[in-house]
């Protein structure tokens, strides 16, 4: 028998999330740091810590496949039992973001939405889900679909088997998204690509700039004889070809079932959200 019906409220979450950010920050910056990397990488390991990158807003080549990833996403939406819409996103709203909406938040998906805080936001329809996620690909977010032990931490909801985010993150603010340039080796790899994509360049049209390399979350471009080179760490968000000021940068993705059924497979082994 549950004791309380919902998890903890707004006020309260966002009042643990401000006292907890400095320290997952800082988890991050140091899991690379020797000795210390061995004290912080256990609190990043899986299956307790997975996020996989989708590029919502991005177009991909050939054009005929330029909503395959914005599908896929419509797609795991279509397996949950029950989803929440949260009315803001908490990391925009602690560092009062002012390049990206606030009103964005994360989407909590599968049985355990069940004692998600009314307070949070709300259930909504396939429909409604749906338009969310337009709504973040029309804002230049990318999605996160994510299985991560500090968030039904944070709401109360303690049926994490039964559990899965999906966030809209940005470059600036997202706990999920800065601070991964050295990164210890749970941290690295929890944090994933959409599997069977890939950055082409047109080396055309390439003025070698650097913003690509610059940008890059990761730290996976580097710039070669004034070229970006994309090395194996690249996690295919997709952001490079969205920044490219001379649209030399193309995202290629196999095809669209292929990708669904290979990021079902991946929800599937840490949990069920039917």
């Amino acid at each position: 028998m549950k004791l309380y019906k919902y998890g903890p409220p707004r006020k309260f979450v966002k009042f643990a999330f401000k006292l907890g950010w400095p320290i997952v920050k800082l988890g991050k910056k140091w899991s690379s740091l020797p000795v210390l990397k061995w004290i912080i990488n256990p609190f990043f390991a899986y299956p307790y810590n997975e996020v996989t990158y989708v590029p919502i807003n991005v177009k991909v080549a050939p054009p005929e496949s330029v909503t395959i990833p914005n599908k896929v996403v419509r797609r795991v939406l279509d397996l949950a039992a029950e989803i929440f819409i949260v009315d803001e996103c908490l990391c925009r709203g602690h560092t009062k973001c002012r390049d990206y909406p606030q009103d964005i938040g994360c989407m909590v998906l599968g049985r355990a939405v069940e004692r998600m805080h009314p307070s949070h936001g709300r259930k909504v329809t396939l429909d409604e889900a749906h338009n969310h996620v337009q709504k973040a690909a029309d804002a230049g977010l990318i999605a996160s679909i994510a299985h991560v032990w500090i968030d039904p931490l944070a709401f109360g909801l303690p049926d994490f088997d039964k559990l899965m985010f999906i966030c809209f993150c940005d470059d600036c603010c997202c706990l999920y998204r800065t601070h991964l340039e050295k990164r210890g080796p749970n941290l690295d790899k929890a944090c994933k690509g959409l599997p069977g994509i890939s950055i082409q360049l047109n080396r055309a049209l390439c003025q070698g700039c650097g913003k690509c390399a610059e940008w890059c979350f990761v730290r996976a471009i580097n710039m070669e004889n004034g070229k970006p080179q994309f090395g194996p760490d690249c996690r295919g968000c997709g952001r490079c070809v969205e920044i490219c000021p001379q649209n030399a940068l193309e995202l290629n993705l196999t095809e669209e079932e292929i990708l669904f059924q290979r990021i079902k497979q991946r929800i599937e082994k840490v949990a069920d959200i039917s």
